[in-house]
């Protein structure tokens, strides 16, 4: 997309018109996330052995640090590069893009190579047992392979919306997704490859994601570079990008992080809670992603408004976007909860595992409300590079608060307190978002008047 049209979109397009806009397809991506997320642990649940979905429940948190370091570039880079193009900064911006891919390659080639070397160890920290080891090694070993892939799909997934371009950016996210749905029963259950198919199809996905996103840049659909003739690290390229994509992409991490250890603390009871723990975390995922399309939806929008000191404009889209988000979240939470039964029913057959999802899909969506509020004001904080307070809020939600809450409620109250840790950081770090979205926005606008 040109500037042009960026420019009408960001800038003179009606606030309601210009995040849904923006939003939507980045929701829709989320969606589809979602529904690849939801593919493996649907299809490896028709196996009917519920030890290859503890199995898979134990991997995939692993397998998300790809996804949360590509966040890393993704975000970063989409609040730079939305930032720079309210300022006119075309060629600055162009250089962040081309930073973010070769970023992306190199890191990503690197966290591959580690994951292999030390794929013991890590099955060794998650709490892998006697049934559970191989198939979670299998699960990963391969998946490792498409580390680089993961990363450039989840980092164009977001910058591409930064040049005003979210239908490009929702449909690379949807083909490797689609892909990777359709491919899940073929190779799991036709071609009977199990948890293996499970992740060639989820390779696959990524490679042809990021082959997108590749082709969309080299055919000159952008006026955004990933050229290496273009790629950068002076002029705070490499300090401004890693300075707002480390605290987003905390998050992500520390999600992955604390899954890991409530796996780990899982496992002491039996495999079937651990099972059981995974689909919970699926059902609230639900509400979870749908909300984390919207706040990444609104945040180049944002981001221009700051570049372009259009303060009226920040101030109605955040009312709108607070307002549409607080509906949102409150809808999926509802039918999340009418629907537990038949969720964990699609995905668990065991009845100890079904009975675990569902106690602890109760607890979970206890605060599923706020995670709309919750995202737009983490994006926001983004979106003003306010690289600080992302960060303390990022690091709150998921590791700060969460991790200490974990073996404090579990002290207490057992295996249902290591489900109540994420009621209670969704309460803290909200509150906690909220005062430094206020204090941030009212600083940065009282300091441009």
């Amino acid at each position: 997309m040109n500037n042009s049209n960026a420019v009408e979109i960001f800038e003179k397009a009606p606030v309601p018109k210009a995040v849904l806009k923006n939003a939507l397809p980045a929701m829709a991506a989320m969606l589809m996330v979602l529904i690849y997320n939801l593919a493996d642990t649907f299809f490896i649940g028709q196996t009917h052995n519920d030890i290859l979905l503890a199995a898979v429940s134990l991997a995939t948190p692993v397998f998300l640090i790809f996804m949360a370091v590509g966040t890393v570039f993704g975000m970063g880079g989409t609040s730079v590069i939305s930032r720079a193009l309210g300022e006119g900064r075309t060629e600055y911006a162009k250089k962040v893009c081309s930073f973010c891919m070769w970023g992306c390659i190199v890191v990503g080639i690197t966290i591959s190579a580690l994951f292999l070397i030390f794929m013991d160890s890590i099955l060794a920290l998650v709490g892998a047992s006697a049934d559970t080891w191989e198939p979670a090694k299998t699960y990963l070993a391969i998946v490792a392979f498409g580390g680089p892939f993961v990363l450039i799909s989840n980092c164009y997934s977001n910058v591409i919306r930064a040049g005003g371009n979210s239908t490009q950016a929702m449909t690379g996210q949807l083909l490797g997704n689609l892909v990777n749905v359709v491919l899940d029963p073929i190779m799991i259950l036709g071609l009977n490859w199990g948890i293996a198919g499970a992740a060639i199809a989820t390779v696959i996905g990524n490679v042809l994601g990021a082959g997108y996103y590749i082709l969309y840049f080299v055919r000159g659909k952008s006026s955004l570079s990933i050229r290496l003739q273009d790629f950068s690290m002076k002029d705070k390229i490499c300090s401004g990008v890693l300075a707002i994509g480390i605290p987003a992409s905390l998050g992500s991490l520390l999600m992955s992080v604390s899954q890991i250890i409530i796996n780990s603390q899982m496992a002491g009871y039996d495999d079937m809670a651990v099972a059981g723990i995974g689909v919970a975390m699926k059902v609230t995922m639900m509400t979870g992603m749908v909300c984390i399309g919207f706040g990444q939806g609104i945040q180049p929008l944002l981001g221009y408004c700051v570049g372009a000191k259009l303060w009226e404009r920040f101030k109605k889209t955040m009312r709108f976007s607070i307002i549409f988000s607080l509906g949102l979240s409150a809808v999926m939470t509802a039918l999340c909860y009418l629907l537990r039964g038949q969720i964990v029913g699609a995905f668990l057959t065991e009845p100890a595992a079904f009975d675990y999802a569902v106690a602890f899909t109760n607890i979970l969506l206890t605060t599923s409300i706020l995670f709309g509020l919750f995202y737009v004001l983490c994006n926001s904080l983004q979106a003003m590079g306010a690289a600080t307070p992302a960060l303390i809020v990022n690091l709150s939600r998921q590791g700060i608060i969460y991790i200490p809450a974990l073996f404090i409620l579990q002290a207490w109250l057992g295996v249902s307190g290591l489900v109540w840790a994420q009621p209670v950081a969704d309460i803290l770090s909200t509150a906690l978002v909220l005062f430094h979205y206020f204090r941030v926005s009212r600083k940065m606008i009282a300091g441009h008047r």
